[in-house]
């Protein structure tokens, strides 16, 4: 099962636009600059498998360096709840 979930999260990561990940802050209430926008997208893209399987402190702690303290409180209240989610799914 897990085999079939990867495939569909990665087909999914794939398809995810900047666009997307601009109407899904605004929709969180967060207005991303252009660079917060990038750095997200190049982290979604590159590391999602570790945010959904594995430990991201450190991706967390770079993330942290990268964008505003607004965004970032955001991005990690928005990964505990969409952690919480997956671990109850499993």
């Amino acid at each position: 099962m897990i085999n079939l979930n990867l495939f569909l999260i990665s087909e999914y990561v794939k398809r995810i636009t900047k666009n997307d990940i601009k109407r899904f802050a605004l929709k969180e209430g967060i207005t991303l600059t252009e660079f917060e926008v990038n750095i997200i997208n190049e982290y979604i893209k590159n590391y999602y498998k570790t945010f959904i399987f594995g430990n991201p402190k450190g991706y967390l702690d770079e993330l942290k360096k990268q964008v505003e303290p607004l965004t970032y409180n955001k991005i990690e209240t928005l990964y505990k709840e969409f952690r919480d989610k997956i671990d109850n799914y499993r």
